[in-house]
């Protein structure tokens, strides 16, 4: 997402002087790699996420070119894949798809600031695929895979910064109308009195009422390993 961000992250989130501090990544580069096997489009698609400081501005999804040249700077090598310009039509769709859902995941948890803020908006956000949340840790303890990535998304609560954690676990087939595959863990880090208080009356909710459209995040099915119940959000960090 945005001027780079590459959605299952396949580049290192690090330091450097030209890193964009909204997204933790490099400026984009569409220029084809060296020794590229075919062509990539270039051309970048507009996501329903609205850009914190921005009026009516979204943010923009990485063209297949540039998520190749993101693939690449991690040490992936095209020469070891059977990776054909289908393949990277169908990644990209699934990237997008992933960064929407996540999106709706958070506005669920946004609803209940609602009289506060209307219009959250995503200020910045950065990969961590390697620093696994304690949720995440616990549910390995037990028995559970781990996460394959995990996002921290800042929330603008019209002046006020939120972080959500969002761990992403592989849930089988790709479906092929909406591109989605991934199961998503999505709440707000207890960074604060708010947050805490947010997750314990949703984790309240989720015991007393038996409404599948109950407000809030994503929550991982503790009975079937890495399988994420969208309806019921969870409280553990």
């Amino acid at each position: 997402m945005s001027q780079g961000e590459t959605g299952a992250c396949p580049v290192k989130h690090g330091g450097g002087d030209d890193i964009d501090p909204t997204n933790m990544m490099p400026p984009p580069n569409q220029r084809p790699s060296e020794g590229q096997p075919f062509p990539l489009p270039t051309g970048r698609v507009k996501s329903t996420i609205p850009k914190a400081g921005t009026e009516n501005e979204t943010w923009q999804y990485p063209s297949q070119q540039m998520f190749w040249n993101a693939m690449l700077r991690k040490g992936w090598k095209w020469k070891d894949s059977e990776m054909g310009p289908t393949d990277m039509d169908n990644i990209i769709n699934i990237h997008n798809a992933n960064n929407e859902q996540a999106w709706k995941e958070v506005l669920k948890w946004e609803a209940m600031h609602a009289c506060e803020c209307s219009t959250p908006k995503l200020k910045k956000f950065g990969g961590k695929a390697t620093q696994y949340s304690p949720r995440a840790r616990i549910r390995h303890w037990l028995g559970y895979e781990l996460p394959f990535d995990r996002h921290d998304w800042i929330v603008d609560r019209c002046g006020r910064d939120v972080r959500y954690i969002i761990d992403y676990y592989d849930g089988g087939s790709v479906d092929p109308k909406s591109h989605e595959f991934t199961l998503l863990d999505v709440r707000p880090a207890f960074d604060s009195f708010t947050a805490f208080k947010d997750r314990m009356k949703v984790n309240y909710m989720r015991w007393t009422i038996k409404d599948d459209k109950i407000v809030g995040g994503t929550a991982v099915d503790h009975s079937k390993p890495s399988v994420v119940d969208n309806s019921k959000p969870s409280v553990a960090s």
